[in-house]
């Protein structure tokens, strides 16, 4: 596939797709948040990507991030399942865990694989 259009589907996917997600997570009973505060907590869930500053060389688009970085893990990835049961951490757990599904997919389409 091309890399443009990977790009393009990767970057769509960690900043437009969370709107859609906030006006969903809006609805549930569960949160009293506007859809606006929700989609800022979303996008919040970016800075798991800090973890990429321990790399060297820090950005590699060859690189698949799931399993590589630290909080890319897939332990990491428990922890954010786990983070999904309690309400208070839900919508950072989504967060999280959209983030990771992004990634893998970013994986995915370049090298065909997410391991």
């Amino acid at each position: 596939m091309n890399t443009v259009l990977i790009n393009i589907i990767h970057y769509g996917l960690h900043y437009l797709i969370p709107a859609l997600l906030a006006l969903w997570i809006s609805k549930a009973s569960w949160t009293q948040l506007n859809w606006k505060r929700i989609w800022l907590i979303l996008i919040a869930t970016m800075l798991v990507d800090l973890d990429h500053l321990l790399a060297t060389p820090i950005f590699d688009p060859n690189r698949c991030s799931i399993n590589f970085h630290p909080l890319h893990s897939w332990i990491a990835i428990g922890a954010y399942v786990l983070l999904l049961l309690p309400s208070r951490t839900r919508i950072v757990a989504i967060g999280l865990l959209f983030h990771m599904f992004t990634d893998g997919l970013d994986c995915f389409l370049r090298t065909g694989s997410v391991l």
